[in-house]
C-alpha cells in the first residue's frame, strides 16, 4: 500500500489480503464490532470468523485508494475485487480507533 495507515489498520488489510487471519484481527480491541452486509460481528473471534468466511466466499483482495484520518476516526476508500457480481467495487471502510486498537469498523459502498 502506498498510503500511510495506523498499524492496526495496516495489519487488517495486509492480513486479510495474504490470508494471515491472526494478523488481520491483531489490531481489534476485545470489544470491537464490525458492521458489514447488515450484520454485526463482535469481538476478535467473531471478526476472525467473518474475515475467514468472506475470504472463502469471495476470494477478495483489497487495494487502499485513499485515507482520511481525524480525531481517532480513519476513513479508507478501497477497491475490492473478487468472485462476486460487480467486481471490482469501491467500498468505504470507516474505522474508529481507541488508542492503537480498532474499536469499530463499518463497511459500505
Amino acid at each position: 500500500m502506498s498510503v500511510s495507515l495506523p498499524p492496526a489498520i495496516e495489519n487488517y488489510f495486509a492480513g486479510k489480503n495474504t490470508r494471515d487471519f491472526a494478523t488481520a484481527v491483531s489490531g481489534f480491541a476485545p470489544s470491537a464490532i464490525v458492521k458489514d452486509e447488515s450484520q454485526d460481528h463482535r469481538g476478535p473471534d467473531a471478526i476472525r470468523a467473518w474475515i475467514e468466511a468472506t475470504a472463502a466466499k469471495y476470494d477478495d483482495i483489497t487495494e487502499v485508494k485513499s485515507v482520511v484520518a481525524k480525531d481517532g476516526k480513519v476513513e479508507v476508500a478501497a477497491e475490492v475485487s473478487g468472485t462476486f457480481p460487480g467486481s471490482p467495487i469501491l467500498l468505504q471502510f470507516k474505522f474508529t480507533l481507541d488508542g492503537d486498537q480498532i474499536r469499530s469498523l463499518s463497511i459500505a459502498p
